[in-house]
């Protein structure tokens, strides 16, 4: 059974100012060491192999009740690194967690293995590592092309350290994914369209852009309590997102997922599994997995306590990471099918829907949300409009 393994590291040089993911920038590990944390991974990948394999051990982890012992032992098709920023680690841990993972449950030949990073944090010689060890993709957290919108969002990088880093991985043969912040404060449309060109002149196989969301317990959520910068414009947010998918789609880059565009066969798989529905383990601090419904048990999804010493005590213990967990109910299973479906190119199967949400479509197709075309085919799309009010849609159709 085909299944994803996202390995989370929680470690940065510093932490951007909005930043609000599970993250610990240098003096905040409390003792954790980088050494530490891989070996910890390691040991749940480790258990991750005994608990999906129904091994001897299976009954000493909580996550027995979660999974089958009679359970095949899953095939690993995508591993995804994220952060954190997983090039804080050396080459040679990283290839040390990947070749866990294939010693674990083997990978598929066409296996994608994508490793995030920041751009000042690879060199040509360290991507090189990652591809000959087996790593198919890296995505770069470029955000902007700017440099008073870097400064804003406190990134360590500048423009020239993309480039760098997008040849380099150019020259070890992996595809690039650029991710794009818009939005930011300060930001205006023409900051926006020069990141955009700046961009598409590197030529990635995939883009990802996201708007600005300043949550209260982060600094940049501070200082906008404080009135120090001035609050996210959701209308210059819409045009800005709007100028990036044409630019994007006459460039040759399809959208496929609302924030999500690609080159012809370069979508990103790993996360596809996320949005479909798919099976995935997530291995380090406050990292998410899922296995959707089986035989005798419900789809069910769990994650790990979040300080990387904790986990790495509780690992060393012989003790499960896990924090908590949810059974899913099957009208929770079907909403969130349609939270995340109605964000893809695909869209829905519009006869698959409960019959409210059918009838609530012509006045949806009515208000320009989704496309009519697509609509008499059975699909409900989102026009381009609709991918600005995804939300509005989801509401009226659950």
């Amino acid at each position: 059974m085909a299944f994803g393994v996202y390995v989370h590291v929680p470690f940065c040089a510093t932490r951007c100012g909005y930043c609000d993911f599970v993250t610990y920038a240098l003096g905040e590990w409390g003792g954790a060491t980088l050494e530490g944390y891989v070996e910890a991974a390691l040991g749940e990948i480790g258990l991750a192999r005994r608990v999906l394999g129904g091994g001897s051990q299976v009954n000493t982890v909580s996550h027995v009740d979660t999974v089958s012992q009679a359970n095949p032992v899953f095939h690993v098709d995508t591993v995804f690194f994220g952060g954190g920023t997983p090039t804080m680690l050396r080459p040679e841990a990283l290839v040390r967690l990947l070749d866990g993972i294939r010693d674990a449950w083997g990978l598929a030949d066409d296996a994608e293995v994508t490793a995030e990073a920041n751009p000042d944090s690879v060199t040509g010689e360290t991507l090189a590592r990652l591809a000959g060890a087996g790593f198919t993709r890296v995505s770069l957290g470029m955000q902007s092309a700017v440099g008073s919108v870097l400064a804003t969002l406190d990134r360590t990088h500048g423009p020239e350290n993309v480039t760098r880093a997008v040849e380099g991985a150019r020259a070890a043969g992996l595809d690039v994914s650029l991710d794009l912040i818009y939005g930011t404060p300060g930001e205006g449309l023409s900051e926006w369209r020069e990141t955009v060109a700046a961009a598409l002149v590197l030529a990635p196989d995939h883009v990802s852009a996201y708007s600005l969301v300043i949550e209260p317990a982060t600094r940049m959520g501070a200082a906008l309590a404080r009135g120090e910068i001035a609050p996210v414009d959701p209308d210059l947010q819409a045009e800005m997102y709007e100028a990036a998918d044409e630019a994007f789609a006459s460039a040759g880059y399809d959208w496929y997922e609302v924030s999500n565009w690609a080159r012809e066969g370069h979508r990103c798989r790993h996360n596809l599994g996320y949005w479909t529905g798919g099976d995935w383990w997530g291995v380090g601090p406050g990292a998410h997995s899922h296995l959707g419904a089986g035989e005798g048990r419900p789809a069910t999804r769990w994650w790990n306590v979040k300080h990387p010493l904790e986990y790495g005590e509780r690992i060393a213990s012989g003790a499960s990471p896990e924090e908590g967990r949810e059974a899913l109910s099957g009208e929770q299973s079907r909403i969130e099918a349609v939270m995340l479906g109605v964000r893809l190119r695909e869209g829905l199967d519009a006869a698959a829907l409960p019959e409210a949400a059918r009838d609530a479509l012509p006045a949806l197709a009515g208000d320009g949300l989704i496309d009519e075309a697509a609509l008499g085919e059975g699909r409900l799309v989102l026009t381009r409009r609709g991918r600005l009010l995804a939300d509005v849609v989801v509401r009226a159709l659950t």
